[in-house]
């Protein structure tokens, strides 16, 4: 399987059909494959409207013909891969990213062997963050032909900083609490607007005497 992905075309399409109450909605996601050789720059890059997400990196050296302009002996060992997270914490939620191969940017995982960095990413619809302070409404909305789809959602306080000015300071030090909740993907999920109480008396109350605020993380999708 790794294989045939490997050897296949640098693009290809899967294209998600649903019919819902008539109307018909396609979204066309491009996975992308992205070869860069050691010490050169992939470049990274979504049309307007779409951000990145990377799917996988890869870098080392899996194969002796990917990359191959160099000396035979530097292109033996072919069990030189290592995957790395460094490419999606850098472009996650970008429209353009560059990343560079090379070892002081994801280590060297086999000396002596010339290698390569493998990304592949494909560009999706921005992800939607809303916040709403502890006693306030969250509105989550979405346009005509799309609904919600959460992607996550907490409720309590993880920093010092947001909704810091409706409380007194002694009320948001703790910054330890923060519980996941399924309860607004629950309620929302499925529907083009949806609006959340942000309270303990919806989501329990996580750290008591506490000045708490709900984050959620959604995206809109095909109906």
């Amino acid at each position: 399987m790794e294989n045939d992905f490997r050897t296949s075309s640098k693009r290809f399409w899967t294209t998600i059909q649903r019919l819902r109450r008539g109307k018909q909605c396609i979204i066309n996601i491009v996975y992308v494959r992205t070869v860069v050789c050691e010490h050169s720059v992939a470049n990274l890059q979504c049309d307007e409207g779409k951000v990145l997400f990377i799917y996988g990196a890869d870098y080392g050296r899996h194969d002796k013909t990917t990359c191959a302009l160099r000396p035979a002996r530097w292109l033996q060992n072919v069990h030189c891969s290592r995957p790395t997270t460094k490419v999606a914490e850098s472009c996650n939620g970008k429209r353009s990213c560059t990343v560079k191969a090379s070892n002081s940017v994801f280590g060297d995982p086999c000396y002596g062997t010339y290698k390569y960095l493998d990304v592949t990413f494909a560009c999706l619809p921005p992800v939607r963050r809303t916040v709403a302070c502890e006693g306030s409404v969250a509105n989550l909305q979405c346009g005509e032909g799309k609904v919600i789809s959460v992607l996550g959602a907490d409720y309590g306080r993880p920093d010092k900083t947001t909704c810091s000015l409706h409380g007194p300071a002694s009320q948001i030090q703790n910054v330890h609490c923060s519980r996941p909740t399924s309860k607004v993907a629950e309620s929302c999920n499925g529907k083009r607007n949806c609006t959340v109480n942000a309270n303990n008396s919806v989501f329990g109350d996580p750290c008591y005497g506490t000045y708490k605020y709900l984050e959620v993380a959604y995206r809109c999708q095909c109906e």
